[in-house]
């Protein structure tokens, strides 16, 4: 049996396969999943209803499994602030590069061959679409 918190087995061969570099998104339920697919995708749909799964409870239990280096969201309107981006901020830490990218840019940052793994997610809140980076695990006498 497995011990940690991600037992999804389609979301773990994902991982998997995925390695430095590799880009996870984490889509809001508005997200065109098929439409912006990269050529080597895995789509995973947790969406049951509006509302479950939630992005951050998906953004949780990756967090369990793989090193996130980078997130990339959206760039709202700018008289719009997502109360999302602050959660989101809060868990993946300091330390992990926060990007904001104009629309088209975003999807076109998804589409691309480096996107191993897309979890389409009931999250009703707007602009809560979340573009991960895996970054590398760091061995305890590394500190780079």
């Amino acid at each position: 049996m497995l011990k940690t918190e991600l037992i999804h087995p389609d979301i773990l061969a994902a991982l998997a396969g995925s390695g430095h570099f590799s880009q996870v998104l984490i889509a809001d339920g508005n997200f065109p999943i098929i439409g912006n697919r990269g050529p080597n995708a895995r789509v995973v749909h947790l969406n049951l209803k509006p509302g479950m799964l939630d992005a951050v409870t998906v953004l949780e239990t990756l967090l369990t499994a793989v090193p996130v280096q980078a997130a990339t969201v959206m760039q709202p309107p700018a008289d719009f602030v997502p109360p999302v981006f602050a959660v989101y901020r809060e868990k993946l830490g300091a330390a992990t590069l926060w990007q904001e990218m104009e629309r088209w840019a975003f999807y076109d940052k998804i589409a691309s061959p480096r996107t191993t793994l897309m979890i389409a997610t009931g999250e009703q809140q707007r602009f809560a679409n979340l573009l991960l980076e895996i970054g590398v695990v760091k061995l305890p006498v590394e500190s780079f």
